[in-house]
């Protein structure tokens, strides 16, 4: 079997391929224009690196021709770099999605997982978010990410091309970059506790989400696409954790072995303040899909950055 993965040279791609070879993937394509990704993420694993752009459809086509399955990662991620330039979120998020979903069906793929957020919840209140309540984005990022899902949905209802559109909630681990402004949490707090910095905490840290380790993220989008699994509508990728940023620094510095100094800043504009996971649906689809704990996916994640070079 071959799998494509768009955005496959990026940090949820790069980990997919290597789960997806590991799980006996004969023949695994990244196609990434490696804006955000890096080659280096793929070195010496035996996947096929593509470089183009999803919105390129003959490029795209020439990748995935002869692909059992195609998992759609490829994003302008970050709800803040939404609130900079929304049309950019729209451009690669929604209509790169158009693209993708177009070339699976005139190339015969067959089966397209892609990836939303649970952004797409946004100032809907209720908790733990399931897939059926209303979603009410409060960013640009997170409409981008609802018509990618929509778009999956429609697609297969007029088209009949098998999808499965996954919610993302806060995946982390390693190859996640840190060190930029629109750095994600996680790398960005282990990145200063082990520079001995001041953790960057937006607002009183009280907020909570629903971390999820990329490895166990990799190993359900594996069997998602080695299984050519569809759904008729969206379902979250994660597994009901509640967790605040104080209750993940507290993590944090049980596996490090002391404790980190934080810095307290303005709240995000476009964030929300909870975030948790109803897991029912995912696990019926996936029943024997177990998760990493918080403190077995933050050790690895700091091991993976001691590993770097931080001169």
């Amino acid at each position: 079997m071959k799998v494509v993965v768009t955005g496959g040279a990026g940090f949820i791609g790069a980990n997919l391929c290597r789960v997806l070879l590991a799980d006996g993937v004969a023949e695994v394509v990244a196609f990434d224009d490696l804006s955000t990704g890096a080659a280096a993420n793929l070195d010496g694993i035996g996947v096929t690196l593509v470089e183009g752009d999803i919105l390129d459809g003959e490029a795209l086509a020439g990748a995935a021709t002869g692909a059992g399955s195609l998992v759609h990662l490829a994003a302008r991620p970050s709800v803040p770099r939404s609130i900079a330039d929304p049309e950019a979120s729209h451009r690669i998020n929604a209509s790169g999605t158009i693209s993708v979903l177009e070339v699976a069906r005139t190339v015969g793929v067959g089966h397209v997982v892609v990836a939303s957020s649970s952004s797409v919840y946004g100032a809907n209140p209720a908790m733990p978010k399931r897939e059926d309540q209303y979603t009410l984005p409060v960013s640009p990022y997170g409409a981008s990410k609802l018509a990618t899902e929509a778009y999956a949905v429609a697609w297969q209802r007029s088209f009949g091309l098998a999808t499965l559109a996954f919610r993302f909630f806060n995946v982390f681990g390693p190859l996640q970059s840190a060190g930029h402004a629109y750095a994600a949490v996680v790398p960005a707090f282990v990145s200063a506790a082990l520079d001995g910095t001041p953790l960057p905490v937006h607002g009183d840290g009280t907020q909570t989400r629903d971390f999820t380790f990329v490895g166990t993220v990799a190993a359900v989008l594996s069997a998602a696409a080695r299984g050519r699994v569809a759904h008729d509508g969206p379902v979250n990728l994660a597994f009901g954790s509640r967790v605040s940023l104080l209750e993940l620094i507290a993590c944090l510095e049980g596996v490090l072995g002391h404790p980190v100094e934080r810095e307290h800043l303005a709240p995000r504009v476009g964030d929300v303040s909870d975030s948790q996971a109803d897991d029912t649906l995912l696990r019926s689809l996936f029943p024997d899909m177990e998760p990493a704990t918080l403190e077995e996916g933050i050790a690895a994640t700091v091991a993976w950055f001691r590993g770097l070079d931080r001169t």
